[in-house]
């Protein structure tokens, strides 16, 4: 059983990894719809990977609680070891990916602030930010 967890975790890592790279495409095409499409399989995707890890958790107890006296390196047979080395190196390379993707966003949502505030005047609200404008001056300019 464990042996399948494994493999279904690695599989939903996979699929994240893909859309990711899909969204990061799409982000330096500005297709911001295709991006937004994409959230609510993303969220499922890793509740579902959650879940199998869930899986994977309470197995591996299973497997320690019956072999008490056995480390759990011992109880794992190669194949699993290996997939564990495997979905590690997945997680990293999601990890990674996702962080390339967050200073993209980030990188694309100050220049949308930066042009906002050229457009739309702001004023300092003396602590280092920016006071809202007036929603009647908004009105007024558009």
């Amino acid at each position: 059983m464990l042996y399948q967890y494994l493999q279904d975790a690695i599989s939903k890592i996979e699929h994240l990894i893909a859309l990711t790279q899909e969204d990061i495409q799409d982000l330096s095409q500005a297709r911001n719809d295709a991006i937004f499409k994409r959230v609510s399989i993303k969220d499922a995707l890793v509740k579902s990977f959650e879940d199998a890890k869930g899986q994977i958790d309470r197995e591996m107890l299973r497997l320690r609680n019956q072999n008490p006296e056995k480390s759990l390196a011992d109880l794992l047979d190669s194949e699993v070891r290996d997939l564990l080395e495997v979905m590690k190196e997945k997680l990293r390379i999601l990890k990674d990916i996702n962080s390339g993707y967050a200073k993209s966003v980030y990188a694309v949502n100050e220049f949308y602030t930066s042009l906002l505030r050229k457009i739309v005047p702001h004023e300092s609200s003396g602590y280092g930010g920016y006071a809202k404008p007036q929603q009647s001056f908004l009105m007024v300019e558009v």
